[in-house]
């Protein structure tokens, strides 16, 4: 079930198009607002991330807001791993630090699979956190979308 809007590119997706929407995902969610974000999302997406899950565009909306509040100076890097038909699945390093200063780099996998009119109707991820040190970050640039001569993933050796 969606609503009439459509966010392309669609699927059946090509090599470029998968790219195209990987860095549309990244780009949103780099942005952190979550109201924007949930609306690349089916009215009645189903999530599951980490342990938690999301039932429709609501609660996955809740879910951004909520990890946004505690993941403070988020900048996340995804990468195309494969693609089939209206499925899409990408690899994904983000950094963040909590309210007490700490440092994490977070790894993860998702899968993803799309209606027709291009929103997103399933996502399933897996994420491991790992603590780092202030001197160990890799993602530089001013919070939001991360700019086009960045390094990407792979370029950064992750």
């Amino acid at each position: 079930m969606s609503d009439t809007q459509t966010r392309p590119p669609l699927p059946p997706f090509t090599r470029e198009s998968a790219i195209e929407k990987v860095r549309l995902a990244e780009d949103g969610w780099n942005s952190r607002d979550a109201e924007k974000v949930s609306l690349a999302y089916s009215l009645d997406t189903q999530w599951r991330n980490r342990a938690e899950f999301a039932h429709n565009r609501e609660e996955a909306m809740a879910f951004l807001a909520r990890k946004w509040k505690k993941e403070l100076e988020y900048r996340l890097i995804k990468e195309l791993w494969a693609f089939d038909g209206n499925r899409i699945a990408v690899r994904y390093a983000y950094e963040w630090r909590d309210d007490s200063g700490n440092w994490f780099r977070s790894y993860g996998n998702e899968n993803w699979e799309f209606e027709a009119d291009g929103l997103m109707q399933r996502r399933f991820a897996c994420i491991n956190d790992m603590p780092i040190k202030e001197s160990e970050r890799k993602f530089f640039w001013p919070l939001g979308r991360r700019p086009d001569d960045h390094p990407g993933l792979s370029e950064l050796g992750l």
